[in-house]
Parts: structure tokens; C-alpha cells; sequence
């Protein structure tokens, strides 16, 4: 039967070729490593700084979300996510532009890059090498190195964390932080401990939510500091299990969304609703407003899950919760058969805009 697999270790290998379930339980050491990385860049002296911009795509960008929501209320400067070919006009000598793609091939980061570069922008870029490292070093911009070899969204500490390091070091962030992060790897290795993929399932959450999921379409609601985190898990679903995901965002979906859902039942019953919880981040407001969903959800979607993060800082909860979008997304490939690793499609447009 399909949903034995998840128990069974030799069928997980045989389905998770690559592995992204062992690179994912790197988490932890990926957060210790990029620390280092982030320790030994040259010294940043960057002197005015009015904005900041990230500049990447996918699993990239993403990073810079996390930033985004996390520091919303802790920077004094705006922090913008570009994920476009070109950048803002506002962009101006008084910007320091991130530019973060794994691969440093990344077809409009590299774009973004040459525009920063031309607008004078202060800049700072992350990469495995390619064509990034080589317009960094011939522009003499300041460079970070991280490993090679792994699918890119299973890198997102590498890329998370040094520009989280950097903004702390320029002296933008100027909370402290290196105890929330300490709390991140403890907590982060409790979850691999706990949902690795040799912990069966009646003891491992993410097995038991990629079950609950499986054949249906999963609609995340992120909110506050979880909303790249349901951005995170609609990507994952994408990517690593093959399904269509959808993510919605709380209080703005209020306004609309739930209509769709008070009277569409045929289609509803196919969809498994997912909220994210936190009674110490839920003002009285969001909570009455989750609490509706819930029930409109109870009596409309096909499964209502709600799920908690483990932790104390921001920063540990968002990286439990997307830990576990990381896992589930992968057990729900090994019920669907589908090897996680691949992404044949991405390729394949990525060969198209080769040709033009």
C-alpha cells in the first residue's frame, strides 16, 4: 500500500534518488557552516546605506522574504525583494543590492547585477560560482563562496544566513541576533531528530501531514513573520512533490478569498487547508479571523490542518515551520513515487530562453 512507504527506508531510497531528504536533514550544519562563511568575507565597509535590495529568484528570493518579514519591524531602512530583470528606479549609488543565486547563472539576477552595477550601487553577491562570481570579481565587488553540488532550494541556509550576518556587520540590523540563530540550530536539529526519514510515522509529524495531504491540493495561509514561510511550502509542494499548491495570505485573503470558499463545494472538498498557528505571535484580531477559517475551512475543504512552530525567537519558529514544509513536501513525492530531485520542466524552459 502506497502510504507503507513512508515507513520503509529501502522504497524512500529508491524513490528519493538524490537524496533531498538526507540534504535536508543538513539544516542544522548548513546554519554552522554559513556562519563561518559569513565570519571569514572580507570586511564590508559600506558607509550610507537608505535602502536595501535582494535581488534573486525561487529559493533565492525567498531568503530575502524571510529578511523581509523577520526584520520588518528591526531595520530602519526599507529591505525590497526584486525578483525582476531590471531594478526599481529608485535604486540609486545609496543601495546595497544583495544579488543571491545558487547557481550565480540565474538569467535576472545576473541582469539586476549589471544594473546595480551601473547605478553605482554598493553590492554584495552569494553563489555557488558561475557567471555571478565572475562579474563580482572583475568589478571588484565583495564575493562569498558557498558549496557546490546541491539542488538550490535544499541550500537555503547557505543563503539565508550570511546575508543575515552581513546586515548585522554593515550595521543595519542592529538587534542582537546570534543568540536566536544558536536557538535556530537546536531547534532546527530537534526537528531533523525528530522527522527524519528512518523515524517512523506514527512518531514523525511531517510523514503524518504529507499523508493527510496526499490527494488533495494544499492551500497554505501565512501571515505576519509566516508569510514567506507559506510561500516556501506552495514552492516545495511545487518542486519536490510535482502537485499544484496554492498560498493565500492572511488578513488580506479576509477580504476576498473566503467568498470563493463559502460556496464552491464540489470543487472545495479537494483541497487541504493549511494554517499556521502561534498564540504568542496572533494579536486578538488575527486569532478571531484564524478561528473563522478554521471553521468555514471545517465545513467547506476536504482536510483543515492547523500547524504550530516549535521555539522562541522569530527566527526558530519560521525555520521549524519551513523545515517541516521541507519534509512533508518530500514525503508527499515518495507517496506520489516521484523523485523529489528533478526538475525537468525548469529545464526545459531554461533551454528555450537558451535558443532565442
Amino acid at each position: 500500500m502506497v502510504e507503507m512507504m513512508v515507513n520503509d527506508t529501502e522504497k524512500i531510497a529508491l524513490v528519493d534518488k538524490a537524496n533531498m531528504l538526507d540534504g535536508l536533514a543538513r539544516f542544522p550544519e548548513q546554519i554552522k557552516e554559513s556562519l563561518a562563511i559569513a565570519e571569514a568575507t572580507e570586511r564590508l565597509n559600506f558607509i550610507k546605506i537608505d535602502n536595501v535590495v535582494i535581488a534573486g529568484m525561487g529559493g533565492s528570493a525567498i531568503s530575502g522574504d524571510i529578511m523581509a518579514s523577520l526584520f520588518r519591524d528591526k531595520l530602519d531602512v526599507p529591505l525590497v525583494v526584486n525578483r525582476e530583470y531590471d531594478l526599481p528606479k529608485w535604486v540609486n549609488k545609496d543601495t546595497l543590492v544583495i544579488c543571491i543565486s545558487y547557481s550565480g547563472n540565474t538569467d535576472e539576477t545576473l541582469s539586476a547585477f549589471k544594473i546595480a552595477s551601473q547605478k553605482k550601487c554598493k553590492m554584495i553577491c552569494i553563489s555557488t560560482g558561475g557567471k555571478l562570481q565572475e562579474f563580482a570579481e572583475k568589478r571588484g565587488v565583495p564575493f562569498v563562496k558557498i558549496p557546490a553540488g546541491i539542488q538550490p532550494r535544499a541550500a537555503t541556509a547557505y543563503l539565508l544566513f550570511p546575508s543575515i550576518i552581513f546586515l548585522k556587520k554593515i550595521g543595519l540590523l542592529k538587534t542582537a541576533i546570534e543568540t536566536d540563530i544558536e536557538e535556530t540550530i537546536t531547534v532546527t536539529q530537534e526537528f531533523v531528530n525528530t522527522n527524519n526519514k528512518t523515524v517512523p510515522e506514527e512518531n514523525n509529524p511531517a510523514k503524518q501531514l504529507a499523508k493527510k495531504i496526499f490527494n488533495t491540493i494544499p492551500q497554505i495561509y501565512g501571515w505576519g513573520v509566516y508569510t514567506p514561510i507559506a510561500i516556501r511550502w506552495r514552492h516545495q509542494f511545487n518542486e519536490n512533490s510535482k502537485v499544484i499548491a496554492h498560498t493565500d495570505l492572511v488578513p488580506d485573503c479576509n477580504h476576498n478569498d473566503i467568498v470563493g470558499w463559502s460556496a464552491n463545494p464540489e470543487i472545495s472538498k479537494q483541497f487541504s487547508c493549511i494554517l499556521f498557528r502561534d498564540k504568542d505571535e496572533e494579536i486578538i484580531d488575527m486569532t478571531t479571523r484564524l478561528n473563522f477559517m478554521r471553521d468555514l475551512f471545517h465545513n467547506t475543504a476536504g482536510n483543515i490542518i492547523e500547524v504550530s512552530p516549535k521555539g522562541k525567537s522569530q527566527l526558530a519558529k519560521m525555520m521549524y515551520l519551513m523545515c517541516l514544509g521541507d519534509f512533508t513536501s518530500c514525503y508527499l513525492a515518495v507517496l506520489r513515487g516521484i523523485d523529489p530531485s528533478p526538475v525537468d520542466i525548469i529545464k526545459e524552459l531554461k533551454k528555450r530562453l537558451a535558443e532565442k
